[in-house]
């Protein structure tokens, strides 16, 4: 009986290092996702490119490209990333992969035009030697109206 119990303490021990670690990871992948947003808005580009994967796809509603033209839109101002107001987020990982979901209230300059959209954005993060690097970002734009209070236009 006491093997039986020393056991299940042990296997309860063992799972719960294993829940810690995922968690420390995923906190990883949420503090990253917000600290991205933030070097959108300030259009830090040499930051966002060691961020960001050479072979990223970022998907928008007006197209979809790589890492290089991804740059030159922040970099040019075409789409100005003002502020991300982030209502809900979640991490899945798989192995070397995290996949963050994040629905915000962008507020955004694009092409000289304010506007604010509400979006369901999907972060795909691939760890390499150590680090997360972003692989893709898709915005989909949702149907229900911006979040009250994000000053939505």
């Amino acid at each position: 009986m006491k093997k039986h119990i020393l056991g299940l303490l042990f296997l309860l021990a063992i799972s719960q290092q294993f829940f810690a670690q995922n968690t420390k990871a995923e906190q990883e992948i949420i503090q990253l996702s917000k600290n991205k947003w933030q070097w959108m808005a300030d259009k830090k580009t040499d930051t966002l490119k060691t961020l960001f994967h050479e072979k990223a796809m970022f998907v928008h509603m007006g197209g979809s490209w790589g890492t290089a033209q991804e740059l030159n839109v922040i970099k040019s101002g075409y789409i100005w990333y003002k502020q991300a107001d982030i209502h809900e987020v979640s991490v899945n990982i798989i192995g070397n992969t995290a996949i963050l979901l994040n629905r915000i209230d962008l507020l955004a300059v694009v092409g000289g035009n304010e506007v604010t959209n509400p979006f369901e954005v999907t972060e795909v993060y691939i760890k390499q030697k150590g680090k997360w690097k972003l692989g893709s970002l898709s915005f989909t734009r949702l149907l229900t109206p911006p979040a009250p209070g994000t000053g939505a236009h």
